[in-house]
């Protein structure tokens, strides 16, 4: 039996290359807001931008803290970045959501 690939975001690599112009940051550099510079290689934010390797789940949540949104905006190709980075996660409307976002933790509703 063959083992089909789960569905990847379309537009994930676009979005991490957006956030790390925003930052204003080279590859290195984003290692570093990242806290990944011991774990990770430049090779690896490039292979994420050009869409060539995915990112594991803990590093698409560190991009999305540090950009200030909600993972979903990552990973969701229906949603935009905001036009502004690093957004402001409280002023974001997340309440058609099953879990509300602030400030970098997700906290579930009850």
């Amino acid at each position: 039996m063959g083992r089909a690939s789960r569905p990847k975001p379309k537009r994930l690599a676009e979005k991490l290359l957006q956030v790390r112009l925003a930052l204003g940051v080279s590859q290195n550099g984003m290692l570093l807001l990242l806290g990944l510079k011991e774990d990770l290689f430049q090779g690896s934010i490039s292979g994420y931008e050009l869409g060539t390797r995915e990112p594991p789940l803990p590093v698409i949540l560190a991009y999305a803290r540090r950009a200030g949104v909600s993972t979903d905006v990552l990973i969701d190709d229906d949603l935009d970045l905001p036009g502004n980075l690093p957004a402001d996660l409280e002023k974001e409307d997340f309440s058609s959501r099953s879990t509300k976002v602030t400030k970098n933790k997700p906290v579930k509703r009850r």
